[in-house]
């Protein structure tokens, strides 16, 4: 809907994809919270892994498809919903299943937003993916404007994205074998923040080096992040509950990020700033991250219990 060229198309659209999008990132752990209780870490990692490699895909195969194929650039992007409608029919056989199991599904959660726990679950939801989006969204001008040229800069971020995708298959499975996931958190924060600044500040030389560490970072807190968010839960209820929250809020605060970055750069008429921004976000990830990654539960409760207690 969005290349068909008028200004209603284009919103509606957009506005369509994102609620598609949400709503798939916050069912997601709940599924596998419920389907994969043995194996958590290797499902979140696997989806996550394939999250960032489809927008990887998507993003470096479009222009060449339009090339290719000798279309408009709207019929190129507008092919990308073809793997949409065979997601659609891969998980027909499970929306129409009848549900095996339904424990308190029903039933509403509450409380939820009084937990501390779970706030510190979405703070570093938030907190992680306000460093990606800054990635993504300016990584390419801030190395620009130290000298590179836009094919180095996005080959760069390039790099730092591939990365992210082993990051992001590798670090839920070493999370769970770990006694608690807050170690293992706070070096992924500690990760990010020092790729990400050395490619702000570093000697432009060591800027590939700097990016691979990066991506490390990012990915792993991509994926831990969604990661606390199924062993926070006690079921896939709360699960559903606890990813809404932390996703909604999360995304919320993200998206804030990129706009702070381009108004920092207007007042003081470079980056610099902006590396203050991302050590405080950095140092935000890895203390929510701390607090996260305890072998604790989410203090939730259903509706019905709470009425009779």
């Amino acid at each position: 809907m969005r290349g068909l060229g008028d200004i209603l198309p284009l919103f509606l659209g957009s506005a369509m994809a994102g609620m598609a999008i949400a709503i798939g990132n916050v069912l997601l752990p709940a599924i596998v919270k419920k389907e994969f209780p043995r194996s958590p870490a290797l499902m979140t990692g696997l989806y996550t892994m394939a999250l960032c490699a489809g927008a990887a895909v998507a993003a470096a195969g479009t222009l060449p498809l339009v090339r290719s194929l000798e279309i408009t650039w709207a019929t190129g992007l507008a092919l990308w919903a073809l793997p949409a409608g065979l997601v659609t029919l891969l998980w027909l056989p499970y929306a129409v299943a009848p549900d095996r199991v339904r424990q308190k599904g029903q039933h509403q959660v509450v409380s939820l937003w009084r937990d501390s726990l779970a706030w510190q679950v979405t703070f570093f939801m938030g907190l992680q993916s306000a460093l990606g989006y800054s990635i993504f969204g300016w990584i390419v001008p801030i190395l620009h404007d130290r000298g590179l040229d836009g094919v180095q800069a996005g080959l760069v971020l390039s790099i730092s994205i591939m990365v992210q995708l082993i990051a992001c298959f590798v670090f839920p499975s070493l999370a769970v074998r770990c006694k608690n996931q807050s170690l293992i958190n706070v070096a992924m924060a500690l990760a990010a923040a020092i790729g990400f600044l050395g490619m702000l500040f570093g000697p432009i030389e060591l800027v590939w080096e700097f990016s691979i560490l990066q991506g490390i970072g990012q990915g792993g807190l991509f994926a831990l992040a969604l990661t606390v968010i199924v062993l926070r839960s006690p079921d896939a209820h709360v699960a559903t509950h606890l990813s809404s929250m932390a996703q909604s809020v999360g995304y919320t605060m993200a998206a804030l990020e990129p706009l702070l970055v381009g108004v920092l750069h207007n007042l003081t008429g470079g980056y610099a700033a902006s590396g203050w921004l991302f050590t405080a976000l950095c140092l935000g990830a890895a203390i929510s991250g701390w607090s996260a990654g305890r072998t604790m539960l989410v203090q939730a409760y259903y509706k019905n219990d709470m009425n009779r207690n």
